[in-house]
């Protein structure tokens, strides 16, 4: 397969791919996804199905309710230790990328805790 390719048996790449990509997605990493793909879609398309069948339960009036696996823990008598001192006050927090001027700023603000957000606030996309 060549480096380029947007095809296998597995896996279609429906975005037009530039030098980024390009540079991205080598046979070896297409090799692997196709792996991926390969090895998981069976698991996910049964979850999958799964999901729509909970949500059709849902919209006709079933209420979600605990897993029998977790009736023991339920139903015992347990504690916890208590809440540690750094938890206790959470009134003020932010949560912020993980750029060096971001957390800088973040750990010099007037603030209890900071969150520092690896995932949702760092770019969608290769550009």
């Amino acid at each position: 397969m060549n480096p380029q390719a947007t095809t296998t048996d597995e896996l279609t790449f429906t975005r037009p791919q530039g030098e980024l990509e390009k540079q991205v997605l080598t046979a070896e990493a297409v090799e692997f996804l196709t792996e991926l793909v390969t090895r998981f879609t069976p698991k996910r398309n049964k979850l999958l199905a799964a999901r729509i069948q909970q949500q059709q339960d849902i919209d006709n009036g079933k209420l979600p309710d605990f897993i029998s696996e977790t009736t023991s823990i339920r139903e015992s008598n347990w504690q916890i230790r208590g809440i540690p001192a750094d938890l206790q006050d959470r009134r003020v927090e932010i949560t912020g990328p993980v750029e060096r001027k971001m957390v800088i700023n973040a750990l010099n603000a007037n603030v209890k805790v900071f969150m520092a957000d690896f995932e949702d606030s760092a770019g969608a996309g290769l550009e």
